[in-house]
């Protein structure tokens, strides 16, 4: 059954006209099932939605139409595991107001906390934050949320893993009684079940139960390069395959317009695609795409909205989009109409902590591949202009001897009017040319002369440059936090033994370990450090794995410099005796100093 248009949700002209300039044309499962509550008085609501699903417009086009007249006091309240959700969350809901209102402010940790008690003081309408710097906000008495009348929580499955529960809690405490929660979540551990027993009061919960975008059509593949070489690499891809059909992916119109262009002085048909284009432009672009006078439509994702071409044999992500819910619907257009496709992303060292949070969306499916070397892509331009020779050879012979009408093999007929190589010439002119050359030339030496004047510069290693190699450092290593620390008698060895048994990994690949009060560092290869994360959620009795935060990164405690707030008490120690010694000449930690 279709969903319900956005009109008989009972929205106002302003709040349709901004939806409109989005360019939605119609609400996804999760939206239908939400926005028409959100809209009317009623219970708290949990809603079940995979990443994909338009879950920031759920609550973002009710809040656009409620909170669309400013007033002196916080209304809504959407907390979010990390600095980048937050980030791209205001942006969505500034997207979607129609005017000045709801105000939006976003609040995480190692960002200018004067900057923050500015916009607070302004007056804010919407506050978007992780838990910790939402905290730290209500500990110095900056955040009132004494008149909050919503209460978002959004990815909290996420956030349970993440050890936010505690700080999600102590939220709720200090939020109006009359609040109303909504809670979003891809599952429902016991972790979410419990505080929507203790902190909810009657709720109702919704679902959405349609299928997933389709990606299990799609190969899901991600290189690993240095922004200076993404171009190189895209270029090889192209050429490594026989007929390279796709859409690439960019961040701004700047960045569309630069790459297509780039690729257009490269020799390969290629056309940007972005909101600077007029609608004439945008139909005219898209008819050589469709007719395939093009190849490569580099596209922005609001200028993409709309587009149904089948067949494309590749997605390329040019770097990872700003959520999961992009590159699902990206990576769902290589899976159309039961074709299958492949989805690339370029990733460089600094997006590997931003890659976690994509291979969760992927469903497992996104695996590491490497950029094809020169060898490979001359051996494959080799190989498909060998089928072109044997397959115009066929079609010459077929064409003399129609030409021939029956006459004895070697008879040639004279060139036609005007027939020449414009338009491939008679097949007579062809071989008393090559008969010329083999008067002169041995049949190899012929053959290598002509292919070489023919595709010489298609297979000159020189149109492609060296790519650097991206050394196996800090860059290309995780750091793991572990939710045990010296109150759970944790001890170097037994946290790297630890670490070993989840991940398989030698001694020598298990390092940088630093044991605090309540919790643990481990740095391991960025490859293992999934490994270890996934077997973590999936034993029993293991304390939280996961990928530790960086100073500023917006996971972070009340003042950004760490993750929260330790391990859960009554942990069994871990570690085989007492905590080893410091090695001579190390010196401590500093005290109370989270990092990671």
């Amino acid at each position: 059954m279709a969903n319900p248009a956005f009109e008989s949700f009972g929205l106002g002209a302003a709040a349709l006209a901004a939806i409109a300039r989005k360019g939605f044309e119609e609400p996804t499962p999760i939206q239908a099932l939400t926005i028409p509550r959100l809209l009317k008085p009623g219970p708290d609501l949990i809603a079940r939605a995979r990443t994909g699903t338009g879950k920031t417009a759920a609550f973002g086009i009710p809040f656009a139409e409620l909170l669309a007249e400013p007033e002196a006091k916080i209304r809504a309240l959407v907390l979010v595991p990390t600095r980048e959700l937050a980030l791209q969350v205001s942006g969505e809901l500034i997207s979607l107001r129609s005017g000045p209102a709801p105000r939006v402010a976003p609040v995480y940790g190692g960002a200018s906390m004067g900057e923050q008690l500015r916009r607070l003081r302004a007056g804010v309408d919407v506050v978007v934050g992780t838990p910790g710097r939402v905290i730290d906000h209500l500990d110095r008495g900056t955040l009132d949320l004494s008149g909050l009348e919503f209460l978002v929580l959004d990815e909290a499955d996420e956030m349970l893993d993440m050890g936010f529960i505690e700080d999600i809690e102590k939220v709720m405490e200090k939020c109006a009684p009359g609040r109303r929660v909504v809670l979003f979540s891809a599952t429902m551990p016991a972790g979410i079940a419990q505080v929507a027993k203790r902190r909810l009061g009657q709720y109702e919960t919704v679902e959405d139960s349609s299928e997933a975008v389709a990606t299990e059509l799609a190969e899901q593949v991600w290189l690993e390069v240095r922004e200076a070489d993404k171009l190189e690499a895209l270029c090889r891809v192209i050429d490594v395959e026989e007929d390279f059909y796709g859409i690439v992916f960019t961040s701004t119109r700047v960045e569309a317009d630069r790459i297509a262009k780039a690729l257009e002085e490269r020799g390969y048909g290629a056309e940007p695609l972005h909101g600077e284009i007029s609608q004439e432009g945008r139909e005219r672009v898209l008819a050589k795409f469709r007719e395939r006078r093009v190849n490569i439509l580099v596209a922005t994702d609001v200028a993409a909205r709309g587009i149904d071409i089948e067949r494309l044999t590749h997605v390329v992500n040019w770097s990872l989009p700003h959520d999961p819910e992009a590159y699902v619907h990206r990576v769902g257009r290589t899976g159309r109409a039961g074709n299958a496709g492949t989805a690339l992303t370029l990733v460089t060292p600094e997006e590997y902590r931003k890659l976690f949070r994509f291979k969760r969306a992927a469903g497992g499916g996104l695996k590491k591949a490497k950029v094809p070397a020169v060898g490979e892509v001359l051996g494959a331009r080799s190989e498909r202009i060998r089928g072109r020779i044997l397959a115009m050879a066929a079609a010459m012979a077929a064409k003399a001897q129609a030409a021939a009408g029956g006459a004895p093999a070697g008879a040639s007929e004279p060139a036609a009017a005007g027939a020449g190589p414009a338009d491939g010439g008679a097949p007579g002119l062809w071989r008393d040319m090559a008969a010329s050359l083999l008067e002169r030339l041995d049949a190899p030496d012929a053959l290598a002369a002509v292919l070489q004047e023919a595709f010489g510069a298609e297979l000159d290693p020189a149109r492609y440059r060296e790519i650097a190699e991206v050394s196996v450092d800090a860059a290309a290593t995780a750091r793991l936090f572990i939710g045990v620390g010296k109150r759970d008698r944790a001890t170097p060895r037994g946290l790297a033994s630890l670490v070993k048994r989840l991940s398989g990994l030698p001694d020598r690949l298990v390092g940088g370990i630093e044991i605090y009060e309540n919790f643990s560092f481990a740095t391991v290869p960025f490859e293992a450090a999934e490994k270890v994360i996934a077997e973590a959620r999936r034993s029993g009795g293991l304390p939280a794995v996961r990928l530790a935060t960086p100073r500023g990164s917006g996971l972070a405690g009340p003042r950004g410099e760490g993750p929260p707030r330790g391990a859960p008490p009554g942990r069994k120690p871990y570690g085989p005796g007492p905590r080893s010694p410091r090695p001579a000449g190390k010196a401590p930690p500093p005290r109370g100093k989270r990092q990671g």
